[in-house]
């Protein structure tokens, strides 16, 4: 029988490339300490070759699977319903016929029955998976769903600080190594984007990083040249319009549009991780005008500063880019998801899914 993961993507491949990688880095390891002659190019190319392999097969069996669950009519049943991918069965009464469903949904905070209670405890003993609504719905979106701070379900408003120093070291270290590898591309990168347009290769910005606090963050300029935006304090060099980045956006240039699909105009923010300022996975930073616009609209919105921001995030490769007060408060959903769930393995999904965001170029503008 099928089970809900502890993360959302019961219904996409996101797991097979971190569990690939721990495997692979186990498979090193052991290498390593028993000396044991490899061949890297052999080891490389198998890794790649079953990615591609268990992708396809996944692929194909998702169009032939879909995750049946059952759901105990209480309380706010519908919020789960109303959801796509997945075929939902209503229990009208506690002896509902439940052979064919993978899992079973129910408000455990409003007033069940008896009779109810009976049969939920008789279906976890049997080993039917019985979930919480609003566990099932994160999992489902891979967004934790509040409007305030203080009725949030993340148990602490803060992070595992244990893993935030191991990721702070393994993040320098990992930046260093690429940065040296990159520099020549980087190289030749700034050179087309100068012959490409007037201005120079690097764009600077006013953002908002870990804590709250101010920093410049560095990337490839993508834009037609605007000296406003690249110098000054953020709030009073920019207004809004001119921080967001639209869809089909004008100021875009030819080479720029490229760098954004692929993601490569972000590579600069290893001099940000190499300073402490950033993060390879994390929330996205947010320009200063922007997040000042943002905190206004949303009065938790500063808590998403709570982590250090990333390169990459968990709401960037489900969501994509957006602007408006509305699609950034959905947004948070995600990045309060990514915070209350922060450890080793939710950063190796979001790898996964990154590197599918570059070949597929979702979410770029």
């Amino acid at each position: 029988m099928k089970s809900l993961g502890r993360y959302p993507g019961v219904e996409e491949s996101s797991y097979i490339f971190p569990s690939l990688a721990v495997s692979y880095g186990l498979l090193m390891l052991i290498l390593l300490m028993l000396r044991v002659p490899y061949s890297r190019f052999l080891i490389a190319s198998t890794f790649a070759t079953s990615l591609i392999l268990l992708s396809v097969l996944y692929a194909a069996l998702r169009r032939t699977t879909r995750l049946r669950v059952g759901v105990v009519p209480v309380g706010h049943y519908q919020d789960v319903t109303a959801m796509p991918h997945v075929e939902w069965y209503i229990l009208d009464d506690p002896d509902s016929d439940v052979r064919k469903i993978d899992a079973i949904s129910v408000d455990l905070w409003s007033d069940l029955s008896d009779a109810w209670e009976r049969r939920l405890a008789a279906y976890a003993l049997k080993g039917v998976p019985v979930y919480d609504l609003k566990h099932l719905k994160e999992s489902l979106t891979g967004q934790v769903q509040i409007k305030h701070l203080a009725e949030n379900s993340l148990g602490t408003l803060h992070p595992l600080y244990a893993w935030m120093r191991i990721k702070c070291i393994t993040d320098w270290v990992l930046a260093l190594i690429a940065g040296v590898i990159l520099a020549p591309f980087l190289m030749i990168v700034a050179a087309v984007i100068r012959l490409d347009s007037p201005g120079p290769a690097i764009f600077r910005q006013t953002r908002v990083g870990y804590r709250g606090k101010p920093f410049q963050v560095f990337k490839l300029r993508t834009m037609t040249f605007a000296p406003l935006s690249i110098e000054g304090d953020g709030a009073a060099s920019e207004d809004i319009d001119a921080a967001v980045t639209k869809s089909e956006d004008r100021r875009i240039t030819r080479v720029g549009r490229f760098l954004r699909k692929s993601r490569i105009d972000e590579l600069p923010q290893l001099i940000n991780v190499l300073r402490g300022e950033m993060s390879w996975i994390g929330p996205r930073p947010e320009a200063l005008v922007l997040s000042q616009w943002y905190e206004r609209e949303i009065p938790f919105y500063p808590y998403r500063h709570i982590v250090r921001p990333g390169i990459s995030g968990w709401a960037q490769v489900h969501q994509g880019h957006v602007a408006d007060v509305a699609d950034v408060a959905d947004k948070l959903h995600f990045d309060f998801y990514y915070i209350k769930h922060f450890s080793l393995w939710i950063d190796l999904i979001i790898v996964g899914r990154t590197i599918r965001t570059m070949l597929t170029g979702f979410g770029a503008r």
